[in-house]
């Protein structure tokens, strides 16, 4: 049996769920209102009580909505960050912490990070294994935009080469990434450091003023808010050798010198087979240098978000477990509002089967609604969530709900549904002489 549900496909896995999750409440129903149509009750029942009714669909919507918005935000933030790091295939810095490289290097945040030299740099990049080794220079920014060094070769491999204008072809020219408010032709002056703690008189003395060339295509990562220039450029703005020796002093990328290799935080190695990589991380992880996937550190660090997004879950489930309790004990409450509507009806003679199910509708109805509107509300609070988180990193976050959130709608309806035949057996203790009396 196991065996054949992991040959099932994931859709098909997924709608099988659902439809365990919603048999209970679907044969609750099913049961309750065998052979009665209380419907036009139920309508007339929520329109006479629509204050009551409006509150506890909004509580309802309100715990379901949280749940979806936190649970999909998740969801979201993990793709987000897969992508972000996608174009990175292997990373090789000098020891640390992978995740301070990872933060620096992929999501661009502000990393004081030791330096590889001249002699790490020139063996990575002379590997005829490799295709790609871009080393990368941080520290300065402009308008709050990161400026890094790197070669063009990176600047191709980040945007598929999609670059509007041109690339640099001298040491005063940049490429802006597809969010930076500037365009072709702008000039711009760096400013030493990055976020607060760029220091904004920089400008006056820090290099000489740069020339936007071109523009990258989006590609939803933290990059579409850096400005790339050569290398060379950063390297000289702080007073350093340019990576070529003095007869090539106005080369621009690589081969760099390594007597003249200032040193990088960290180099970006990629190369046409995967297999590669494994062998380039073994070879170049030693005691002067570490090389390492990024796509292991996040998968360490979905690791954390698994069991933060575990105890979300929970949380999620347990509100709406305590939301649905209160609504149930108040819907017994509710009851004693239109007891004399229900006494009525059993005086008339009507079964008590029906009274119950009338009931039993009346807070199904409340149930399915509440939650239809928590998944409206949900997806807008994931979108909100998303466009505030990806203002914040740069990264492109969609937090779409998707089957989690509706095996979680199905399985509160379900629960609430099945958990609603308490008020409705309780009506049916009750006295329809007193009720007509009180």
């Amino acid at each position: 049996m196991i065996d054949l549900w992991y040959s099932l496909p994931a859709t098909a896995q997924d709608l099988a769920l659902l439809a365990l999750l919603i048999l209970p409440g679907v044969l609750t129903g099913a049961t309750v209102l065998h052979r009665y149509h209380p419907w036009p009750l139920v309508r007339a029942l929520i329109w006479r009580f629509r204050a009551v009714s409006a509150i506890f669909i909004l509580l309802i919507a309100v715990s379901v909505a949280m749940g979806i918005g936190l649970t999909a935000q998740e969801r979201g933030l993990r793709r987000a960050t897969a992508q972000a790091a996608d174009k990175f295939d292997l990373i090789v810095a000098a020891p640390g912490s992978e995740m301070a490289v990872l933060m620096a290097t992929v999501f661009l945040q502000p990393t004081d990070l030791p330096l590889l030299d001249g002699g790490a740099y020139a063996a990575i990049a002379g590997d005829n294994r490799v295709d790609l080794a871009a080393p990368i220079a941080i520290g300065d920014s402009f308008g709050g935009a990161p400026i890094i060094g790197t070669t063009a070769d990176l600047v191709h491999h980040l945007s598929d080469g999609r670059v509007t204008g041109q690339i640099w072809r001298s040491a005063d020219q940049a490429v802006i990434g597809a969010d930076v408010p500037l365009q072709i032709g702008s000039k711009i002056h760096p400013a030493h450091g990055t976020g607060e703690a760029a220091d904004p008189d920089a400008h006056s003395g820090h290099g000489d003023p740069l020339i936007v060339s071109g523009r990258m295509a989006p590609t939803g990562t933290p990059w579409d808010r850096a400005i790339l220039v050569p290398i060379e450029t950063v390297w000289g703005i702080h007073g350093l050798a340019n990576g070529h020796a003095p007869r090539a002093a106005d080369q621009i990328g690589p081969p760099f010198d390594a007597a003249y290799f200032p040193g990088t935080p960290a180099v970006i190695v990629r190369t046409r087979d995967l297999w590669v990589n494994y062998a380039l991380r073994s070879a170049y992880t030693n005691g002067n240098q570490m090389a390492f996937f990024p796509g292991a550190v996040l998968a360490r660090l979905y690791a954390v978000m698994g069991d933060v997004r575990q105890a979300m879950s929970l949380m999620a489930l347990l509100t709406q477990a305590l939301v649905a309790a209160s609504v149930l004990s108040a819907l017994v409450i509710l009851t004693r509002l239109f007891r004399r509507q229900l006494a009525l009806l059993r005086a008339i003679g009507a079964p008590g089967r029906f009274v119950m199910s009338v009931v039993w509708s009346f807070a199904a109805t409340l149930a399915a609604t509440g939650a239809v509107l928590g998944l409206v509300l949900g997806y807008g609070a994931a979108g909100l969530l998303s466009a505030l988180v990806s203002e914040r990193t740069g990264m492109t976050v969609s937090a779409v709900p998707g089957w989690a959130e509706i095996h979680l709608i199905a399985g509160f309806v379900s629960v609430t549904s099945v958990l609603a035949l308490g008020p409705a057996l309780a009506v049916l203790r009750q006295s329809p002489a007193a009720n007509l009396r009180g």
